[in-house]
């Protein structure tokens, strides 16, 4: 069970987050629950990369195949997540404050011009 459990935590967090999404009424509250998505994916990139017993991999202290190293690719891969996660939450904020300028609204469900 312990194995499966970060999985499990990952899929309720991104669940959550869409939750959210598809009840939002609030365009703040929208990207807020898009940033919970993308965390979940930092839950799913470090259970990957996961390995019980596993020790930083760097060899100078051993010899390698000694013992289980965490996979350095996986952790970098989380890390260029977390900051294109912060970019994406930075340009969706910075275009409601211009939606909010323009329409004086934050709700979707009011943006009339924007209908096809």
């Amino acid at each position: 069970m312990m194995d499966v459990l970060p999985y499990l935590v990952a899929a309720w967090v991104f669940l959550v987050g869409c939750y959210g999404l598809a009840t939002s009424r609030n365009l703040i509250h929208g990207v807020g629950c898009l940033a919970v998505c993308q965390a979940a994916t930092y839950v799913l990139l470090l259970a990957v990369g996961y390995r019980r017993g596993g020790t930083s991999p760097v060899f100078a202290d051993f010899t390698p195949g000694a013992r289980p190293v965490v996979d350095p690719v996986v952790q970098a891969l989380a890390l260029t997540d977390v900051v294109v996660g912060a970019t994406v939450t930075a340009l969706l904020l910075a275009l409601v404050i211009q939606v909010a300028k323009r329409h004086h609204t934050l709700d979707p469900d009011e943006l009339s011009e924007l209908r096809g």
